[in-house]
């Protein structure tokens, strides 16, 4: 059984440290919420979006899923996506996947079933898509963290067509979308150099 007390105690003795190091600093996070950024990961529990950015409370908008999807028929995600543009104003919207992904894995293998298989479909279209760049490289390895690269890619693209995001464009707002992806192995992120700050096309 997880130890409740033991993640109780840590959090009484996190918020101590807080009030100690930088008083008012739980003041200060009740009266504004202002990120710059909207992340959308994967719910993967290794990969916790502000500590591998740096990012403190109140700087980053998250949005986890499993295998960082950007479904347009979403409710959930399409709310968070247009709470952070339209209410937050953010500035910069980062899907950022990871290697060793489990949902991806379960694509590239056909072996998904249920609710889980259901959801990462649109990857396993992905993998249909991509299927002979795929088959070219070596190891299972390989394609695995191909096709995290190219599901985070394809998210960026689903996310710059959304209704949201073009409205917000239209309207003029300053808004770039990222596509990052995170190696567990070392712990640092990688820009897949896939950035939308506009209408494509435009």
């Amino acid at each position: 059984m997880p130890d409740e007390k033991a993640i109780f105690a840590a959090n009484r003795e996190w918020a101590r440290a807080m009030c100690e190091s930088e008083p008012g600093f739980f003041d200060r996070l009740v009266n504004q919420q202002e990120p710059e950024y909207l992340w959308i990961g994967c719910s993967d529990s290794r990969v916790p979006a502000s500590q591998i950015t740096g990012l403190r409370p109140g700087e980053v908008f998250v949005h986890r899923n499993i295998a960082n999807i950007v479904p347009i028929d979403d409710l959930n995600c399409q709310a968070v996506i247009q709470y952070a543009v339209d209410v937050l104003g953010v500035k910069c919207i980062v899907v950022c996947g990871h290697y060793g992904c489990g949902g991806v894995l379960a694509a590239l293998r056909g072996k998904a079933t249920g609710l889980t298989g259901d959801w990462i479909s649109s990857i396993v279209a992905l993998r249909e898509q991509h299927a002979s760049d795929l088959a070219a490289l070596a190891t299972e390895t390989e394609r695995h963290d191909r096709l995290c690269e190219l599901n985070v890619i394809e998210q960026v693209r689903c996310l710059s067509e959304s209704e949201v995001i073009k409205t917000a464009w239209s309207r003029g707002q300053a808004l770039q979308i990222h596509a990052w992806i995170y190696s567990i192995k070392d712990g640092l992120l990688k820009n897949l150099n896939t950035s939308v700050g506009g209408p494509i096309g435009v």
